[in-house]
């Protein structure tokens, strides 16, 4: 496999993972983050991350767009339910990360 080959098939990962994620809104950030130690946030930031190291200028904001497939806030107002005592326990326990 070329480099290319490989950069293009991590692409394309990446663009069925966000899909996926989209098509799952039901499935909230806190669940993701109990169960899996990362969430929409995480790949937002990895997604800033990976511009800044290339000296591309993106905001956290447009980053998070790519992500949730609208501005963060509106998905924030449709699709983001409070989380409960028993989530915010379990994150609680969790190790954090970058």
């Amino acid at each position: 496999m070329t480099d290319q080959e490989r950069l293009e098939l991590e692409a394309a990962a990446f663009r069925r993972l966000v899909a996926h994620l989209d098509s799952r809104k039901d499935v909230q950030n806190i669940d993701l983050m109990n169960l899996s130690g990362f969430c929409r946030n995480c790949l937002s930031k990895w997604y800033k991350a990976a511009a800044d190291e290339k000296h591309i200028e993106l905001s956290l904001d447009d980053a998070r767009e790519v992500v949730y497939g609208m501005p963060y806030s509106e998905w924030k107002a449709q699709y983001q339910k409070e989380a409960s005592a028993e989530q915010h326990a379990a994150f609680a326990k969790e190790p954090k990360h970058d």
